[in-house]
């Protein structure tokens, strides 16, 4: 059965851990009449030959022995078959060398196409896809192989199989409509998904319909990493028509969040699904998004429940959808919250990456000058979590100056921006905090006073080079000509190998110097360069805004991310802030309308 495996120079081939001269004791085993010597074999073997879809030039030599056992071995032939399946679908240099080594092994194992077993049956139809142009020649074996099946789980994965492969397109089409009406709903869904894949945009509004009938209200496709890249699950090729998407919304399907994370202008039609759905806090997170892209201002009585919820992370996320969303009584559930859970409302953090106590301050940003109850409340008993929401409010700020003081550092941006109104004492002790070498209180100071010596002081205090030019920028980006004395910092970070870096550092010496003719430039390379644009990215629309200048460089990437249906920036982790796409849209046009 294992004829030849010594011919091999196995050493002088690799697989994911290194030389492969293990691998002829493994194939042996896996050969073993001990069935737990063959289990461990065959794990090792996994592991070694197609390491998380990678496969090696050990695992092309292996696939003629993996094929023998799988036919005559006393082992799990399942188990072999879907070995053989990893090495045919898998991914790296050698990926060809491979997938032709079980294309080779193909016509011993096409018996087992007809296996007793629908399991069996089923990985060999996977195997032969996998191996995509290599099988055009078991086409008619595959379309044999559909008008004979009786499973209907084999039958669909035929289906998908000769969507896949078939070279003739009419036959292809004519097969799958035919097959709309067959009995059996994956095999109906089967034909309808692969209509779908090639249909032209917007997707034929029948056909979607068929797909959702015989889908049901599952959204997950189990099996779909197990074809080739050019198979298209069905909830995918959905979200390529947002009408098409939205209508499995409205079908059951669970695709509201993923609707809105893809296309510009769809929260109000996917509130009235995604809200009373949400079940924990990153649910209520995801409502917060998106009310923060509407008007609002309707009562949510689906809140209700988790407002009254006994875990702090709900009520706390719940209330910031609350205020999101603009419901009548969101302040006064602001104000109960900091009342009976102060604790929670000012430290919990809804995501890993986001500041707590960002309820507090949010209901400034939303409600205005309306905010103001909480904003008294947050005056009378300052805590350092909540004392952004007095950036909205000086005055209250500045009757409480004594308060922010025994808080410093973290009120330091607070006591900046009152300037004159912050008085003496505050300059006082943010000056014996920035002598201290506190950066913050340094460079809030140096906003106070103009006096940015301490600052420059701070920075060049760091303790790596890395660190100090990334302070360089910070602090040059908020101070401007007083930080003069960082550029020899911001020039070297100019030099950075990261776009992101360089970008960053043109638009920190423009707020120091005004320079554009070198800094717009550099700024504009980021976004004309783009590949999926995220957050960071905002930085560079900021600063050309700022600017009012627009090279023509990055003119097409502007005008794409102004006048994209889809969502051009990724919001990344969702904290229930206002999708960072609002923001990038709002400025492109902002700067187009500026250069016109």
């Amino acid at each position: 059965m294992l004829e030849g495996i010594d011919d091999t120079d196995w050493a002088a081939l690799e697989h994911a851990y290194g030389p492969a001269d293990d691998v002829p004791g493994l194939l042996r085993a896996a050969g073993s009449q001990d069935a737990r010597v063959r289990d461990e074999a065959l794990d090792e073997l996994f592991s070694s030959l197609c390491h998380q879809g990678s496969v090696y030039s050990a695992t092309a030599a292996a696939v003629p022995f993996i094929s023998r056992l799988a036919l005559d071995g006393p082992g799990d032939r399942l188990a072999l078959l879907w070995l053989l399946h990893g090495a045919a679908n898998g991914a790296g240099p050698e990926y060809r060398q491979v997938r032709r080594a079980v294309a080779a092994a193909l016509p011993d194992l096409l018996g087992l196409a007809a296996d007793e077993e629908p399991d069996v049956r089923r990985a060999m139809v996977w195997i032969v896809t996998a191996c995509e142009e290599a099988s055009l020649p078991l086409i008619p074996l595959l379309r044999a192989r559909l008008e004979t099946e009786t499973d209907a789980e084999v039958r669909a994965d035929l289906v998908t199989a000769l969507g896949l492969l078939d070279v003739s397109p009419d036959i292809r089409r004519a097969r799958n409509l035919a097959l709309l009406s067959a009995p059996e709903p994956l095999v109906r869904g089967a034909a309808a998904t692969d209509l779908l894949r090639t249909a032209p945009l917007p997707l034929p509004v029948a056909l979607v319909e068929s797909a959702l009938d015989a889908r049901g209200t599952e959204s997950t496709d189990d099996a779909s990493h197990l074809w080739p890249v050019s198979y298209r699950p069905l909830t995918d090729r959905l979200m390529d028509d947002p009408d098409a998407a939205l209508r499995a919304v409205e079908r059951g399907l669970p695709l509201a969040w993923d609707l809105t994370e893809t296309w510009r202008d769809r929260e109000r039609d996917v509130l009235p699904w995604l809200a009373p759905a949400a079940a924990d806090a990153e649910d209520l997170c995801r409502v917060a998004r998106v009310g923060a892209a509407l008007e609002g201002g309707a009562p949510a009585p689906w809140l209700a429940p988790h407002l009254r919820s006994e875990d702090p992370s709900i009520r706390v996320a719940a209330t910031h959808a609350a205020v999101r969303l603009r419901v009548p009584d969101a302040l006064d559930l602001v104000l109960r919250l900091m009342d009976e859970l102060p604790e929670e409302a000012a430290s919990l953090q809804l995501t890993p990456l986001t500041a707590p106590g960002t309820i507090v301050p949010v209901v400034a940003e939303v409600f205005g000058a309306a905010a103001e109850p909480v904003a008294r409340r947050v005056a009378a008993r300052p805590r350092a979590e909540w004392l952004d929401v007095l950036l909205y409010f000086p005055a209250l700020a500045a009757g409480c100056v004594d308060a922010l003081v025994r808080l410093l550092p973290a009120s330091a941006g607070v006591l900046a921006a009152l300037g004159r109104a912050a008085g003496p004492a505050a300059v006082r002790a943010l000056r014996v905090q920035a002598e201290a070498g506190n950066l913050t209180a340094a460079t809030a100071l140096a906003r106070l006073t103009g006096e940015a010596e301490l600052a420059v002081s701070a920075v060049r205090a760091l303790p790596d080079s890395v660190a100090r030019r990334t302070a360089a920028v910070d602090v040059a980006g908020e101070l401007g000509p007083p930080a003069a004395a960082l550029l020899p910092l911001l020039e070297e970070r100019l030099a950075a190998p990261s776009r992101e870096s360089r970008a960053d550092a043109a638009a920190a010496i423009w707020r120091v110097t005004g320079r554009t003719h070198d800094t717009a430039p550099v700024i504009a390379d980021q976004l004309a360069r783009h590949g999926d644009l995220h957050e960071p990215y905002l930085g560079a629309l900021r600063a050309l805004t700022a600017m009012r200048l627009l090279p023509a460089a990055a003119r097409p990437a502007v005008e794409h991310i102004a006048s994209s249906p889809r969502r051009v920036v990724s919001g990344f982790l969702c904290d229930g802030t206002p999708h960072p796409d609002l923001a990038a849209r709002r400025l492109a046009r902002e700067l187009l309308a500026a250069t016109g």
